[in-house]
């Protein structure tokens, strides 16, 4: 009797500490980020994120409006959403809410951008609530556990297995990034050392030039 209850201590201890070092994985590779953004009258606000390539990212956005005299009016915006080389990835106009979802093909910051529409009325600006999320955070697990039947402890090592993998892709990214930017020194610290070394040349050849040109200037004066 002593010993299954040994035993279930030990399990009991092996399940927290597989959630805790879970909780620490996905700590550092998922993103949710929920926010409130001012937008002025006529105005635009823009937020961005630096995101590498094949991760997916989910985002709802809604306006909060506090209609202070009644009107029944909720003002509409305009949502725009691009990626580092310019190409439209989502785009709405007069809503109040809305959602996109994409899986990014390109490194670099994916910038949305909100925007009052012409109709707006009043003088006070736009509120608009954001949850963007990112990589693990933007998995549907729930999805996930009902198809594949799974649940508990066998969910929790299927989330720490995606967040080992986003681990792994994302240190391969950052080696990646590491090496580019090296390389990138590397070059501008060579492109440095020939223009310091031709600006060098370039100075003692003038000099020489100045020193032949001054000795026949004073020879032809016979000064020397």
């Amino acid at each position: 009797m002593g010993s299954n209850r040994n035993k279930k201590l030990s399990n009991y201890n092996i399940q927290k500490f597989v959630l805790f070092w879970l909780l620490i994985l996905l700590g550092m590779v998922s993103k949710a980020k929920g926010l409130w953004v001012e937008i002025p009258k006529s105005g635009i606000k823009c937020v961005s994120e630096d995101i590498r390539r094949s991760v997916v990212v989910l985002t709802d956005y809604y306006v909060i409006w506090d209609d202070d005299h009644h009107t029944n009016f909720t003002p509409t915006i305009s949502v725009k959403v691009t990626s580092p080389f310019g190409n439209n990835i989502h785009h709405q106009e007069n809503v109040t809410h809305g959602q996109f979802a994409f899986t990014t093909s390109e490194d670099g910051n994916y910038l949305a951008c909100f925007s009052t529409d012409s109709n707006h009325q009043g003088d006070k600006g736009v509120t608009v609530g954001i949850d963007w999320k990112t990589g693990i955070a933007a998995k549907d697990w729930e999805s996930v556990a009902k198809k594949e039947k799974i649940e508990g402890l066998e969910l929790e090592l299927r989330k720490l297995e995606g967040a080992v993998e986003a681990i792994h892709e994302h240190l391969i990214y950052l080696k990646n990034v590491e090496s580019e930017m090296r390389g990138v020194s590397e070059r501008t610290n060579a492109r440095v050392a020939w223009c310091s070394i031709t600006s060098l040349g370039i100075c003692i050849v003038v000099s020489l030039i100045q020193i032949l040109y001054l000795k026949r200037f004073f020879q032809k004066k016979k000064l020397i």
